[in-house]
């Protein structure tokens, strides 16, 4: 159980840090709906967005009710491996700019952590099993 809640706190740790690269990198030109707003507003918003996101993020992962934490902290490292396919898969755009070994150590750091995760969960669902 230690080992699942460290991996939670560090892929916290790591998605967080990548979306204070992101920043840097100008992601919201990579979002639909905030890349038409232009770059001061469409940063703002991008920023702004990012309060509620990790508010529920620590609130969920981190919830008095075993169920809600293990729902949210699977969707968590779920969410962390998906981020980093879209990442991989924009990678050729032009808006892209996630090119340094850091911005792709933390996209690819928050997956390895999420698939750790996941697979600890399906390891622990084994051994409860016999």
């Amino acid at each position: 159980m230690l080992m699942q809640k460290t991996l939670v706190q560090l892929m916290l740790a790591v998605l967080f840090t990548h979306e204070m690269d992101a920043i840097t990198q100008s992601e919201w030109r990579l979002l639909y709906v905030l890349r038409s707003l232009g770059d001061d507003p469409g940063r703002w918003w991008f920023v702004a967005m990012h309060i509620p996101l990790f508010w529920a993020l620590i609130a969920l992962t981190h919830h008095a009710s075993d169920l809600v934490q293990r729902v949210s902290r699977r969707g968590l490292a779920m969410f962390c491996i998906i981020h980093a396919v879209l990442h991989w898969r924009l990678a050729d755009d032009p808006l892209s700019t996630f090119s340094s070994p850091l911005s792709w150590g933390l996209i690819l750091g928050a997956a390895a952590l999420g698939a750790a995760y996941l697979g600890i969960e399906v390891q622990d669902a084994r051994s409860r099993k016999n």
